[in-house]
């Protein structure tokens, strides 16, 4: 609402943009701005036409970003979850800089479905059951839960049965999954006829693994999060049964951009890195939620 905030903003003097202005009232046959005395106001047709022609040039900057991003083989702007960020890809990003030293790699750890051309993202990883419309879409494993704890804790509780007195923890990440895939589900597939209420509620997937990690309680643990520690021996999963959660984590991108070699390189080390802990699945009993473990 200001014609010399709008010349300083394009670098053209006011008399130009006015005469800019001008000439498309002119072509479309109605003013567009009233002025007034120390300012100007839209009107009715101006109104109309703003939000239309504001849409317009965002999508046309979208596309000059996106078409950029196609020249670029250096850089790589990845958003996924806070908790994935911080217990899966984190822990391993040394890996991927020492393979591909060229690539920058740059994270936006959120849970924000973000969009690819506004937001400038190379690659969205993502958790649920949806499909990645219109995207490329890769996904990577199935997603289970099971209970997890230290090796000290597991030693005090030994039992499914005596787990009933365990502390455990609650990771309300997980409560919009249907079926449910929380510990009512997993002591009925172990035939234990236990409904837990009272334990440490956490709305963060990854500060209810660190919490389990301290020694805290147990954690319904779900396979991207805890595979890691649990291969390393900081967590152990002594009854051998997990839930099947019937989501997965996706890897997506922008059609046709799947190939462009820093996303075909990040796209083959995650699945390199998840080869690399499948036993710790094989070792497991994977039960749908309202089954019994064998």
């Amino acid at each position: 609402m200001s014609f010399a905030k709008a010349a300083d903003e394009l670098a053209v003097t006011p008399a130009a943009l006015s005469f800019q202005i001008k000439s498309l009232e002119e072509h479309l046959g109605a003013p567009l701005f009233r002025r007034l005395n120390r300012a100007v106001e839209l009107t009715e047709a101006g109104q109309t036409l703003a939000p239309g022609v504001s849409d317009g040039f965002q999508t046309l900057a979208n596309a000059w970003r996106s078409t950029q991003r196609l020249q670029d083989d250096q850089s790589l702007t990845v958003t996924a979850g806070p908790a994935f960020t911080a217990k899966w890809l984190a822990p391993r990003l040394y890996e991927f800089a020492q393979a591909h030293p060229e690539v920058e790699l740059r994270f936006s750890a959120a849970l924000r479905i973000m969009d690819f051309g506004r937001d400038a993202i190379d690659v969205a990883i993502r958790f649920g059951k949806e499909e990645g419309d219109g995207l490329y879409c890769l996904p990577l494993t199935e997603e289970w839960v099971a209970p997890v704890m230290t090796p000290a804790l597991a030693a005090q509780f030994p039992t499914p049965q005596s787990l009933t007195e365990a502390p455990l923890i609650f990771d309300d990440s997980i409560d919009f999954l249907n079926p449910p895939c929380g510990w009512a589900e997993w002591f009925a597939a172990m035939g234990v006829d236990f409904d837990p209420k009272h334990g440490a509620h956490f709305s963060q997937a990854d500060h209810a693994v660190d919490a389990a990690l301290a020694g805290a309680g147990v954690v319904l643990g779900r396979r991207a999060l805890v595979v890691k520690d649990i291969d390393e021996g900081r967590l152990v999963t002594p009854y051998g049964v997990a839930l099947s959660t019937g989501a997965m984590f996706r890897f997506l991108c922008p059609e046709g951009s799947e190939d462009r070699p820093q996303v075909k390189a990040f796209r083959e080390w995650i699945l390199r890195e998840i080869d690399k802990t499948t036993h710790v699945t094989s070792r497991l009993q994977i039960v749908a939620p309202g089954e019994r473990a064998r």
